[in-house]
């Protein structure tokens, strides 16, 4: 398809001229006579780009581009004036003008600005499909009452500039939480950069954090900035903070206070704008009467605290989470997701989950990897995850003692024992009987029997 304009001017010679040049330049052009008409065309062809004239009888190109900026926000527009003032571009541009071409118009010029124009708004789409997949990558899954409570959390703190203290055990999700409150801040269109406290020896970390002047210490080769310049006016998000060592910890706080601070071996004092997130595995407050973390510190970083929960506290987000790594391991592999049975997903749900969301995850890897079958049951769950815990007893269990004969304890425990089996290969009748010794119609016998 060929890109769309529509020419606002009130001069019916300046459309026809125009107009039949954008022709012959390949895009396809719409024309109006005034604000109004551009308006009513907006709302019925919604094109890629307007060039609209300033000085029009009625409603001129200004409040034009003012209704057009409520309307049609994402159209870019290219201001014409044949009586261009600075004052008025800087108006226009305010206003969210794309550019300002002044007449009589350079065909050469007006063309190039057009593509500029066309280009930088598909900058703009990609940037925002981008955005939308970091989002959905990042994205918290489940619905069960926590996470239902975090979401709620994360909606409400991250339109702010507040800090956030996020803790939490290993494997719950701690960055990619810190993630979504970028993603859906107003820094979004900045980096967020990471330091990572555990793995940043203390004699590095200064460097890392504030960088460094050419020669300041042997090695230092060239100058290099540090965490918190590379992070203007994004995020910084602190790591596993509970690992700073109490030096860092020091030269943390004097900076937070007013987000200033020299590079090592400088003079010049660097001025920043981040926002401040830290997370941490470990109990803070238990920390500090260790005497491993300033308590003054804690206090900076804990504006916000949101805590994440354990997924042995959420379970009923298992059926979920398995889906959503199903398909993100079948995407990778460009091949259709498996499925998993009910009673796979009962004996997961049973699992005390030491190692979190991160263990699910990788588990379902291994499934991926290891399954032939498009359908996994629980054959094909290792057994540390399905006698993890042991099943309550059924009926014919609590039961089997207590009857007179034995003939009838026989035909209880034979009820038990193949419903049992049956369960544990998924219901395949033949996989069942291959793996109990029994042939198929017998088994099946057993089973009508059995109800």
């Amino acid at each position: 398809m060929f890109p769309s304009i529509l020419i606002v001017d009130d001069e019916p010679s300046i459309l026809d001229s125009l107009g039949g040049i954008l022709t012959d330049e390949g895009f396809e052009v719409f024309t109006a006579l005034n604000g109004y008409e551009a308006m009513k065309q907006l709302a019925l062809i919604s094109p890629d780009l307007m060039l609209l004239d300033i000085w029009m009888p009625g409603m001129d190109g200004m409040e034009t581009l003012k209704e057009i900026r409520k309307e049609h926000p994402s159209v870019p527009v290219v201001m014409i004036t044949g009586h261009g003032t600075i004052e008025t571009a800087v108006q226009a541009t305010k206003l969210g003008a794309y550019d300002f071409i002044e007449k009589p118009l350079s065909i050469e010029k007006v063309v190039v600005t057009i593509n500029n124009a066309l280009n930088f708004r598909k900058l703009q789409e990609e940037n925002l499909y981008l955005r939308k997949k970091a989002l959905e990558k990042h994205s918290i899954t489940g619905f069960s009452p926590a996470i239902m409570e975090l979401r709620n959390q994360i909606n409400i703190v991250a339109p702010t500039d507040a800090r956030v203290l996020i803790s939490g055990e290993n494997g719950t999700g701690k960055e990619m939480v810190a993630r979504t409150i970028h993603h859906l801040s107003p820094r979004s269109d900045h980096p967020m950069v990471t330091v990572n406290c555990a793995s940043i020896p203390q004699k590095f970390m200064e460097s890392e954090l504030f960088g460094h002047e050419k020669g300041a210490f042997p090695g230092a080769n060239q100058r290099k900035r540090g965490r918190f310049e590379l992070a203007s006016q994004g995020t910084l998000l602190f790591d596993e903070v509970g690992d700073m060592d109490l030096e860092t910890q020091s030269k943390i706080l004097s900076v937070l206070e007013k987000l200033q601070f020299q590079r090592v071996g400088g003079g010049r004092t660097i001025t920043v704008d981040v926002r401040i997130i830290a997370s941490t595995n470990k109990n803070l407050e238990e920390e500090i009467a260790k005497g491993n973390f300033r308590e003054d510190l804690y206090y900076r970083l804990n504006v916000v605290p949101i805590a994440m929960p354990p997924l042995k506290e959420r379970t009923q987000d298992i059926p979920s989470l398995c889906e959503e790594f199903f398909k993100e391991f079948a995407a990778e592999n460009q091949s259709e997701p498996k499925t998993i049975s009910q009673n796979a997903l009962e004996a997961l749900m049973r699992y005390p989950w030491p190692g979190n969301v991160r263990e699910l995850r990788n588990l379902v890897e291994r499934l991926v990897i290891t399954t032939k079958a498009t359908h996994v049951d629980i054959r094909h769950i290792p057994p540390a995850y399905k006698d993890s815990v042991a099943e309550p007893p059924t009926e014919c269990e609590e039961n089997v003692f207590d009857v007179e004969s034995y003939k009838e304890a026989k035909k209880a425990f034979e009820k038990t024992y193949v419903l049992k089996q049956m369960a544990k290969h998924g219901d395949d009748l033949e996989a069942t009987a291959q793996a109990i010794g029994m042939d198929k119609v017998s088994l099946k016998k057993i089973l009508k029997n059995v109800g």
